[in-house]
Protein backbone atom coordinates (compact mmCIF):
# COMPACT_ATOMS: atom_id res chain seq x y z
CA UNK A 1 0.00 0.00 0.00
CA UNK A 2 1.42 3.29 -1.00
CA UNK A 3 1.97 6.54 1.42
CA UNK A 4 -0.63 8.03 -0.07
CA UNK A 5 -3.25 5.33 -0.10
CA UNK A 6 -2.43 5.03 3.83
CA UNK A 7 -3.48 8.78 4.22
CA UNK A 8 -6.74 8.14 2.46
CA UNK A 9 -7.27 5.58 4.81
CA UNK A 10 -6.78 7.93 7.75
CA UNK A 11 -8.54 11.03 6.64
CA UNK A 12 -11.86 8.46 5.92
CA UNK A 13 -11.60 6.97 9.93
CA UNK A 14 -11.65 10.20 10.87
CA UNK A 15 -14.39 11.28 9.12
CA UNK A 16 -17.75 11.71 10.59
CA UNK A 17 -20.30 8.82 9.24
CA UNK A 18 -23.51 10.91 9.83
CA UNK A 19 -23.83 14.75 9.15
CA UNK A 20 -25.36 17.25 11.08
CA UNK A 21 -28.29 18.05 10.89
CA UNK A 22 -30.24 21.73 11.09
CA UNK A 23 -32.24 20.85 14.43
CA UNK A 24 -31.69 21.36 17.98
CA UNK A 25 -33.13 18.72 19.96
CA UNK A 26 -34.69 19.00 23.28
CA UNK A 27 -33.68 15.95 25.80
CA UNK A 28 -36.15 14.86 28.56
CA UNK A 29 -35.39 11.86 30.81
CA UNK A 30 -38.24 10.25 31.91
CA UNK A 31 -36.86 8.60 35.16
CA UNK A 32 -38.27 7.18 38.92
CA UNK A 33 -36.67 5.08 41.36
CA UNK A 34 -39.96 3.15 41.49
CA UNK A 35 -40.88 0.38 38.40
CA UNK A 36 -44.01 -0.19 37.13
CA UNK A 37 -45.15 3.41 37.28
CA UNK A 38 -45.32 4.40 33.21
CA UNK A 39 -42.24 5.42 32.33
CA UNK A 40 -42.30 3.19 29.34
CA UNK A 41 -45.47 3.62 28.85
CA UNK A 42 -45.19 7.43 28.96
CA UNK A 43 -42.03 7.46 26.80
CA UNK A 44 -43.87 6.06 24.08
CA UNK A 45 -46.96 7.87 23.65
CA UNK A 46 -45.51 10.78 24.28
CA UNK A 47 -43.37 10.57 21.79
CA UNK A 48 -45.66 9.33 19.51
CA UNK A 49 -48.07 11.65 20.47
CA UNK A 50 -45.44 14.65 19.67
CA UNK A 51 -45.14 12.92 15.94
CA UNK A 52 -49.12 12.00 15.72
CA UNK A 53 -50.19 15.21 16.64
CA UNK A 54 -47.36 17.97 16.58
CA UNK A 55 -45.43 16.84 13.63
CA UNK A 56 -42.44 16.15 16.15
CA UNK A 57 -39.08 14.10 15.08
CA UNK A 58 -38.72 12.48 17.77
CA UNK A 59 -36.02 9.40 19.38
CA UNK A 60 -36.83 7.41 22.12
CA UNK A 61 -33.93 5.84 23.82
CA UNK A 62 -34.74 2.59 25.74
CA UNK A 63 -31.71 2.38 28.56
CA UNK A 64 -33.84 0.21 30.36
CA UNK A 65 -32.10 -3.38 29.94
CA UNK A 66 -36.14 -5.21 30.03
CA UNK A 67 -36.61 -3.46 26.85
CA UNK A 68 -40.12 -2.72 26.95
CA UNK A 69 -40.00 0.88 24.39
CA UNK A 70 -38.94 -2.11 21.23
CA UNK A 71 -41.87 -4.15 22.93
CA UNK A 72 -44.24 -1.38 23.31
CA UNK A 73 -44.13 -0.99 19.53
CA UNK A 74 -43.43 -4.40 18.05
CA UNK A 75 -45.99 -3.89 15.35
CA UNK A 76 -44.52 -0.69 14.11
CA UNK A 77 -40.94 -2.32 13.63
CA UNK A 78 -39.67 -3.32 10.53
CA UNK A 79 -38.06 -7.02 10.45
CA UNK A 80 -34.45 -7.25 9.64
CA UNK A 81 -33.00 -3.78 10.32
CA UNK A 82 -29.16 -3.76 11.37
CA UNK A 83 -27.95 -1.52 14.18
CA UNK A 84 -25.20 -1.42 16.45
CA UNK A 85 -26.57 -2.71 20.22
CA UNK A 86 -26.65 0.53 22.21
CA UNK A 87 -24.51 -1.33 24.91
CA UNK A 88 -21.65 -1.59 22.34
CA UNK A 89 -22.42 2.15 21.49
CA UNK A 90 -21.41 3.40 25.33
CA UNK A 91 -18.70 1.03 25.58
CA UNK A 92 -16.75 2.11 22.37
CA UNK A 93 -14.52 5.21 23.19
CA UNK A 94 -16.19 7.23 20.53
CA UNK A 95 -19.57 6.20 19.95
CA UNK A 96 -22.66 7.37 18.41
CA UNK A 97 -26.20 7.03 19.29
CA UNK A 98 -26.87 7.00 15.64
CA UNK A 99 -25.53 3.55 15.10
CA UNK A 100 -28.60 2.40 17.22
CA UNK A 101 -31.32 3.67 16.11
CA UNK A 102 -34.07 2.30 14.02
CA UNK A 103 -37.27 3.28 12.39
CA UNK A 104 -40.67 3.10 12.83
CA UNK A 105 -43.86 2.72 10.70
CA UNK A 106 -44.97 6.22 12.36
CA UNK A 107 -43.12 8.69 10.49
CA UNK A 108 -40.44 10.68 12.61
CA UNK A 109 -40.96 8.08 15.00
CA UNK A 110 -37.17 6.21 15.97
CA UNK A 111 -36.07 4.42 19.29
CA UNK A 112 -33.19 1.81 19.82
CA UNK A 113 -33.91 -1.34 20.48
CA UNK A 114 -34.08 -3.15 23.97
CA UNK A 115 -31.06 -4.47 25.00
CA UNK A 116 -30.47 -6.79 27.68
CA UNK A 117 -26.33 -6.67 28.09
CA UNK A 118 -26.97 -2.89 29.57
CA UNK A 119 -26.92 -4.89 32.49
CA UNK A 120 -23.31 -5.15 32.21
CA UNK A 121 -23.33 -1.89 30.72
CA UNK A 122 -24.20 -0.34 34.36
CA UNK A 123 -20.66 -2.10 35.36
CA UNK A 124 -18.47 -1.03 32.27
CA UNK A 125 -19.55 2.92 32.84
CA UNK A 126 -18.42 2.76 36.42
CA UNK A 127 -14.54 2.00 35.70
CA UNK A 128 -14.50 5.06 33.10
CA UNK A 129 -12.98 8.13 32.84
CA UNK A 130 -15.45 10.47 32.04
CA UNK A 131 -18.33 7.78 32.97
CA UNK A 132 -20.86 10.63 33.44
CA UNK A 133 -20.13 12.08 29.97
CA UNK A 134 -20.58 9.05 27.76
CA UNK A 135 -24.30 9.55 26.92
CA UNK A 136 -23.54 12.91 26.34
CA UNK A 137 -20.80 12.44 23.32
CA UNK A 138 -23.05 9.91 21.75
CA UNK A 139 -25.52 12.02 21.16
CA UNK A 140 -23.91 15.28 19.44
CA UNK A 141 -24.81 14.83 16.33
CA UNK A 142 -28.35 13.14 17.09
CA UNK A 143 -29.16 15.98 19.01
CA UNK A 144 -29.06 17.92 15.07
CA UNK A 145 -31.67 15.19 13.92
CA UNK A 146 -34.44 15.33 16.47
CA UNK A 147 -36.98 18.13 18.05
CA UNK A 148 -37.19 15.29 21.19
CA UNK A 149 -35.19 12.83 22.40
CA UNK A 150 -36.58 11.05 25.66
CA UNK A 151 -34.79 8.55 27.98
CA UNK A 152 -36.50 5.97 29.14
CA UNK A 153 -34.37 5.30 32.06
CA UNK A 154 -34.33 1.71 34.17
CA UNK A 155 -36.03 2.18 37.78
CA UNK A 156 -32.64 3.04 39.67
CA UNK A 157 -30.32 5.84 40.10
CA UNK A 158 -27.18 3.52 38.47
CA UNK A 159 -24.64 4.47 35.88
CA UNK A 160 -27.29 4.72 32.74
CA UNK A 161 -30.26 7.03 34.63
CA UNK A 162 -26.87 9.50 35.91
CA UNK A 163 -25.89 9.57 32.00
CA UNK A 164 -29.35 9.96 30.91
CA UNK A 165 -29.69 13.33 33.65
CA UNK A 166 -26.49 14.35 32.24
CA UNK A 167 -27.63 14.34 28.51
CA UNK A 168 -31.08 16.29 29.60
CA UNK A 169 -32.58 19.46 29.33
CA UNK A 170 -35.08 18.04 31.74
CA UNK A 171 -36.35 15.37 33.88
CA UNK A 172 -39.70 14.27 33.86
CA UNK A 173 -41.11 12.04 36.69
CA UNK A 174 -44.09 9.28 36.34
CA UNK A 175 -45.53 8.81 39.85
CA UNK A 176 -48.53 6.93 40.70
CA UNK A 177 -51.31 7.77 42.75
CA UNK A 178 -50.80 5.58 45.91
CA UNK A 179 -49.18 6.05 49.28
CA UNK A 180 -46.08 4.31 47.70
CA UNK A 181 -45.41 7.10 45.78
CA UNK A 182 -43.55 8.76 48.32
CA UNK A 183 -40.75 6.09 48.39
CA UNK A 184 -37.42 7.04 47.48
CA UNK A 185 -38.69 10.45 46.45
CA UNK A 186 -35.72 12.04 48.84
CA UNK A 187 -33.09 10.37 46.72
CA UNK A 188 -34.31 10.99 43.82
CA UNK A 189 -34.43 15.05 44.74
CA UNK A 190 -30.81 14.34 46.04
CA UNK A 191 -29.91 12.52 43.05
CA UNK A 192 -31.29 15.90 40.64
CA UNK A 193 -29.77 18.49 42.75
CA UNK A 194 -26.37 17.02 42.98
CA UNK A 195 -26.12 16.31 39.02
CA UNK A 196 -27.85 20.00 38.55
CA UNK A 197 -25.06 21.18 40.71
CA UNK A 198 -21.60 19.36 39.77
CA UNK A 199 -22.50 17.63 36.10
CA UNK A 200 -25.30 19.43 34.66
CA UNK A 201 -26.59 23.21 35.88
CA UNK A 202 -29.37 23.30 32.82
CA UNK A 203 -30.98 20.44 34.03
CA UNK A 204 -35.10 20.69 35.42
CA UNK A 205 -37.12 19.31 36.38
CA UNK A 206 -40.39 19.45 34.06
CA UNK A 207 -42.74 17.92 36.28
CA UNK A 208 -44.56 15.29 38.40
CA UNK A 209 -46.80 13.15 35.95
CA UNK A 210 -49.67 11.43 37.75
CA UNK A 211 -50.14 7.82 36.64
CA UNK A 212 -52.59 5.64 37.13
CA UNK A 213 -55.15 7.92 38.12
CA UNK A 214 -58.30 7.17 39.42
CA UNK A 215 -60.76 10.05 39.99
CA UNK A 216 -63.11 8.27 42.99
CA UNK A 217 -60.14 8.18 45.30
CA UNK A 218 -60.81 12.12 46.14
CA UNK A 219 -59.13 12.41 49.39
CA UNK A 220 -55.33 10.32 48.62
CA UNK A 221 -55.25 12.11 45.65
CA UNK A 222 -55.64 15.79 47.17
CA UNK A 223 -52.92 14.61 50.12
CA UNK A 224 -50.05 12.66 47.08
CA UNK A 225 -50.92 16.14 45.10
CA UNK A 226 -50.09 18.61 48.13
CA UNK A 227 -47.03 16.96 49.24
CA UNK A 228 -45.16 16.49 45.94
CA UNK A 229 -46.50 20.03 45.29
CA UNK A 230 -44.16 20.68 48.40
CA UNK A 231 -41.19 18.03 47.16
CA UNK A 232 -40.79 19.42 43.72
CA UNK A 233 -41.90 23.33 44.23
CA UNK A 234 -45.47 23.09 42.77
CA UNK A 235 -44.10 21.40 39.11
CA UNK A 236 -46.72 18.41 38.87
CA UNK A 237 -48.70 18.47 35.48
CA UNK A 238 -52.23 19.39 34.80
CA UNK A 239 -52.30 16.42 32.75
CA UNK A 240 -52.86 13.14 34.14
CA UNK A 241 -53.11 9.82 33.45
CA UNK A 242 -56.10 7.98 34.22
CA UNK A 243 -56.89 4.29 35.20
CA UNK A 244 -57.37 2.51 31.36
CA UNK A 245 -57.50 -1.13 29.94
CA UNK A 246 -56.92 0.28 26.71
CA UNK A 247 -53.03 1.77 27.52
CA UNK A 248 -52.16 -1.82 28.54
CA UNK A 249 -54.02 -3.73 25.73
CA UNK A 250 -52.17 -1.36 22.94
CA UNK A 251 -48.79 -2.38 24.18
CA UNK A 252 -49.21 -5.88 24.28
CA UNK A 253 -50.55 -5.05 20.44
CA UNK A 254 -47.30 -3.36 19.99
CA UNK A 255 -48.74 -0.14 18.94
CA UNK A 256 -49.28 3.60 20.63
CA UNK A 257 -52.70 4.22 22.10
CA UNK A 258 -53.15 6.72 19.28
CA UNK A 259 -53.78 3.92 16.80
CA UNK A 260 -54.78 1.24 19.06
CA UNK A 261 -57.93 2.78 20.76
CA UNK A 262 -57.70 6.74 19.66
CA UNK A 263 -60.74 7.95 21.58
CA UNK A 264 -60.53 6.18 24.63
CA UNK A 265 -59.33 7.86 27.87
CA UNK A 266 -55.72 7.22 27.47
CA UNK A 267 -55.18 8.46 24.04
CA UNK A 268 -56.88 11.38 25.34
CA UNK A 269 -54.52 11.97 28.99
CA UNK A 270 -51.68 11.60 26.38
CA UNK A 271 -52.40 14.09 24.08
CA UNK A 272 -53.18 16.42 26.58
CA UNK A 273 -49.57 15.85 27.95
CA UNK A 274 -47.83 16.49 24.78
CA UNK A 275 -49.37 19.76 24.52
CA UNK A 276 -48.69 20.86 28.02
CA UNK A 277 -44.96 19.50 27.51
CA UNK A 278 -44.81 21.95 24.43
CA UNK A 279 -46.34 24.62 26.11
CA UNK A 280 -43.71 24.17 28.96
CA UNK A 281 -40.64 23.57 26.78
CA UNK A 282 -41.77 27.06 24.91
CA UNK A 283 -41.55 28.42 29.25
CA UNK A 284 -38.67 27.29 30.03
CA UNK A 285 -36.49 25.76 27.26
CA UNK A 286 -33.08 27.15 27.25
CA UNK A 287 -32.18 30.08 24.24
CA UNK A 288 -31.28 29.13 21.35
CA UNK A 289 -27.66 29.88 22.02
CA UNK A 290 -27.63 27.70 25.40
CA UNK A 291 -28.70 24.59 22.94
CA UNK A 292 -26.56 24.92 20.52
CA UNK A 293 -23.40 25.64 23.22
CA UNK A 294 -24.76 21.75 24.72
CA UNK A 295 -24.95 19.80 21.58
CA UNK A 296 -21.45 21.76 21.04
Amino acid sequence: MSITDKLKGLVAAVQPQYEEGDRRAITIAISSQKGGVGKTTTAVNLGSALCYFHNKKVLVVDLDPQGHVEKSLGSLIYEGIEYTPISKVLAAKKGNILDCVIRTELENLHITPGDKNLIETETILGSRIGKEFIMNQALATARTHYDFIFFDCPPSLGNLTLNALVSSDFVLIPCEMSVLAFEGVSDLLETFQEVSEKLNPKLEVMGVLFTRFDSRNITMNELITENMKKYFDGRIFKASIAINTAINKSQLDGRPIFQFAPSSTGSINYQALATEVLQLVKKQSPTQDRRQARSA
